[in-house]
């Protein structure tokens, strides 16, 4: 491997950690003001909705699936259960209803 390869390995693998690891350094000991932990504890959710909502119009076989699958999520994510629960929750109730269409 040439070694123009391997700096720009070591320099990408440097670039990306360092946005990771400053906010750790940069707030250690700080508490943030309630609104704004509020807003950073909501950003799964929205981030989640941003990547799934497209895929749910644009289902191939039957748009009910996307429609029942999103409710459910909906649903599950406004109890207040954590992002992994609502994903799994999801995929749990499509399983079975696909079992009865």
């Amino acid at each position: 491997m040439k070694s123009e390869i391997v700096w720009m390995i070591i320099g990408m693998g440097i670039v990306t950690y360092i946005p990771r690891m400053l906010p750790f350094v940069l707030f250690k000991g700080k508490e943030l003001p309630p609104f704004l932990q509020g807003v950073l504890k909501n950003v799964p959710f929205a981030t989640l909705g941003a990547l799934i909502f497209p895929g749910i119009l644009s289902i191939n076989e039957d748009l009910r699936f996307g429609l029942i699958g999103a409710a459910s999520a909906f649903v599950i994510a406004f109890l207040g259960a954590n992002v992994i629960v609502v994903v799994i929750g999801s995929i749990a109730v499509l399983s079975v209803i696909s079992s009865f269409l």
